[in-house]
């Protein structure tokens, strides 16, 4: 038993942030679904202390709600294909970004989704998000995520069963299908999307001209996280340029290494310093690498 219990560590250890927070949403689906079997009541009021209301007098007394609704969903393929996804842009993010970066951004996304829900009821409390109920599910995480790299990164190619589709062309259907989204079955949903969408898409504009706009947002994160664990933040390390240099190597050693090995060198340059440190030689490498 303490063998079996040691390996469960090990492997919870072992995690990246993303599947920690997948880990997390399958739990709370879980109590959630325990709740409603067990108490009989309906399945929407299993979670309700994690969802986020539309009327701002229910959300003051329920303030954690704005972050917490992100994590909770009722129905079995709403949660499935959410996490599907964001491993999947968990993934990406590793090689690309660091992970208080790639953090910012899924949870400003939810807090933006959140926020325009709040906001559009608000503004018209008789209107598109009249008949809807609270809000729940990860989805503005996950679209901030992925319009962030779609913008960020437009013309990357990814793989889909037998072709390649560049990051662009994904975001503009998926920003399509959100605002049609609006006139049909989910549009309390579908406004918390596009409040994601606009995030990411605002993200990675900053970003791109040298602003990250998620760093007061980390700075509140590192501090709350230092009250849990008792310690002082660990210094950032300082990642220093070498001019001449390909992915840390010089252009002799670089040019001797296969395709493949200069790949994961210039991704493991990415995953220390981010994206933007690379050189125009070095993104043209990557890129060419996306169309193969």
């Amino acid at each position: 038993m303490a063998s079996l219990t040691q390996d469960i560590q090990d492997k919870l250890r072992r995690l990246t942030a993303f599947e920690k927070i997948i880990a997390v949403n399958v739990l709370i689906y879980i109590v959630g679904w325990l709740i409603w079997r067990i108490e009989r009541i309906p399945r929407p009021e299993s979670l309700s202390w994690l969802a986020l209301p539309k009327e701002l007098s229910e959300f003051i007394v329920k303030p954690w709600s704005i972050l917490s609704y992100g994590f909770a969903h009722f129905g079995f393929w709403h949660l499935a294909f959410n996490m599907l996804v964001l491993y999947f842009i968990g993934r990406s993010f590793s090689n690309l970004f660091n992970i208080k970066l790639s953090l910012n951004i899924y949870f400003l996304g939810i807090l933006s989704g959140g926020l325009l829900f709040m906001l559009v009821y608000a503004l018209m409390p008789g209107g598109l998000l009249v008949s809807v109920g609270p809000l729940v599910g990860a989805s503005a995480g996950v679209h901030a995520s992925l319009i962030f790299l779609s913008t960020y990164i437009p013309d990357y190619e990814v793989r889909i069963f037998t072709f390649n589709i560049k990051l662009k062309y994904i975001a503009f259907v998926l920003v399509g299908l959100d605002v049609l989204g609006l006139f049909g079955s989910n549009p309390g949903g579908n406004v918390a999307h596009l409040g994601g969408d606009a995030l990411g898409f605002f993200y990675a504009y900053q970003l791109q001209r040298g602003k990250d706009i998620g760093k007061g947002f980390e700075r509140i994160a590192d501090a709350c996280a230092n009250i849990f664990k008792g310690s002082k933040r660990s210094p950032m390390k300082t990642v220093h340029k070498k001019k001449g240099t390909f992915a840390g190597k010089s252009k002799k050693e670089f040019d001797q290494y296969n395709n493949q090995k200069q790949i994961d060198l210039i991704l493991d340059k990415i995953g220390k310093s981010g994206y933007e440190s690379l050189t125009k030689e070095e993104k043209e490498i990557l890129f060419k690498a996306g169309k193969d």
